[in-house]
């Protein structure tokens, strides 16, 4: 900051301060953890600014407490975090101690009594201490400071009075903004939630049952299929799952009724993608998403490897699946742009349909029916893989033709008015997100609160701090001599 608000001054972290110091690990001093004890604090068990009690999975013993007494946490300690995710901040509370700490966070101890503890907390989640750590942070893989760092912080110090405003201030605009992110972030619930009813809707016949009032003559869904060799689900297949009753000229097919089922190919032993187009595309299972494929970061087979797996591409307009990870059972259109494309070993496409619009395939198998379909599908399997003859024996409703393209029509309607609300909802989060640091950067400019000029200023303030941390150190070397 070029210029300070009339009052203020900048010290450094170091001389506000009774001690900056930080943890170590327990095990390396041969302790180890247990499952009960005095809790051991770690970076991730800090969430909006408090200790998250239930989050703790390591503790300690007395012994090992008193063998790494420097970390011992006491009342109004603040921990700052100088390793990994930098400045991740909370105030120590009565109700959290006993407690110790690694050397991930930095322990900031004495400031509150000569700082509203919340001043200085606020100001280090700030954007005036967060340009200091980003200039001062080093490291390879984990981004890191060194305590020397922390105690060289500058820290912006404005009268006593000042400060308690600009605190209360900020706890009612913060609060304000926290709960219009809970708000916000309710939304893409909201959205999922609804795009799922639509299609459930859209594949038990409710979502166009006006359609058919005004269309009541229309070839059944079943149609003369010429692949169908048993009109509708047959056998055992249908009582492993509960088929609801469908609309008049609506069928239960299976799968293997209305297409064929082919999966990918994984690269030959030793092969490599590489970047450069090569005009080979390779779909990966990471990027089937959103009912399409993701093209961001497409990676290409070259033209030796394609020659090895080239009867394993899709076509423009297949359904795919995928079959195993995290994501199984992500179902959508392969587009134009990506026809011939060879497809990855963890999915399946769904190919050569007859009397099935494949985005209304797609539409079906991203159900949330058909997803329980196939959740008790994989649970059914031996090693959580979607195999492709259980795709095969998935059930599908087939409404008519002409209203399968209904049907995709109002979906695509009312999914687009989705995207749109989360577009909206993108762009609000976003403006919100910056809300804050510029509440923030405003009270650390002296814009937020009015000055009062009858308040003491900061310089006078600073003076009893030194002399305080002056008196404070020497009747604790004069104890330490005594004994």
């Amino acid at each position: 900051m070029s210029e300070l608000p009339a009052g203020w001054v900048i010290e450094k972290l170091v001389n506000i301060t009774e001690r900056i110091t930080k943890g170590s690990t327990p095990t390396s001093y041969g302790f180890k953890f247990q499952d009960h004890g005095i809790p051991f604090v770690k970076i991730e068990n800090i969430r909006n600014g408090i200790i998250n009690h239930s989050s703790i999975k390591c503790f300690i013993s007395e012994k090992a407490n008193e063998n790494q007494k420097r970390s011992i946490l006491e009342e109004r300690d603040i921990l700052f975090s100088i390793a990994g995710t930098l400045g991740v901040i909370c105030i120590v509370k009565n109700e959290d101690i006993p407690a110790n700490t690694n050397q991930a966070l930095a322990v900031i101890r004495g400031t509150h009594k000569f700082l509203h503890p919340d001043f200085l907390r606020y100001q280090l989640e700030s954007n005036v201490s967060k340009e200091q750590i980003n200039r001062q942070a080093r490291g390879g893989g984990m981004n890191n400071l060194s305590l020397s760092d922390v105690r060289n912080m500058d820290v912006l110090i404005p009268p006593h009075n000042e400060q308690c405003r600009i605190v209360a201030k900020l706890e009612k605009l913060l609060q304000k903004v926290d709960a219009c992110t809970e708000r916000l972030d309710k939304i893409p619930t909201i959205l999922k939630r609804f795009r799922q009813s639509v299609l459930a809707a859209a594949c038990s016949g409710r979502l166009t049952a006006d359609w058919r009032e005004k269309n009541p003559e229309t070839e059944p869904g079943a149609g003369m299929l010429s692949r169908i060799k048993d009109k509708g689900i047959i056998g055992d297949t249908a009582n492993s799952y509960d088929l609801y009753e469908l609309p008049k000229n609506w069928s239960w097919l299976r799968i293997i009724d209305i297409g064929d089922v082919k999966g990918g190919k994984r690269l030959p032993k030793g092969e490599k993608l590489v970047r450069i187009n090569t005009g080979f595309p390779y779909i990966k299972a990471g990027f089937l998403k959103e009912g399409t494929v993701v093209t961001d970061n497409l990676e290409y087979l070259t033209p030796e490897v394609r020659e090895k797996i080239k009867r394993y591409t899709v076509t423009d307009g297949d359904v795919y699946i995928t079959i195993v990870g995290a994501c199984i059972g992500d179902a959508g259109v392969i587009p134009k742009k990506l026809d011939g494309a060879n497809l990855t070993e963890n999915a399946a496409k769904i190919c050569n349909t007859e009397g099935v619009n494949n985005h209304y395939l797609a539409n079906w198998l991203r159900s949330t029916v058909c997803q329980d379909f196939i959740k008790r599908t994989i649970l059914s399997a031996a090693q959580g893989k979607l195999a492709l003859g259980r795709i095969k024996m998935l059930p599908v409703p087939i409404p008519p033709p002409n209203e399968q393209q209904e049907i995709v029509r109002r979906i695509e309607a009312l999914f687009k008015i989705t995207d749109q609300i989360e577009d909206r909802y993108k762009k609000a989060r976003t403006y919100v997100d910056k809300l804050s640091q510029s509440i923030l950067s405003k009270a650390f400019r002296g814009e937020l609160v009015p000055q009062d000029p009858n308040d003491e200023p900061a310089s006078e303030l600073l003076k009893r701090i030194k002399a305080g941390l002056t008196i404070n150190k020497a009747k604790k070397k004069t104890g330490r001599m005594a004994k």
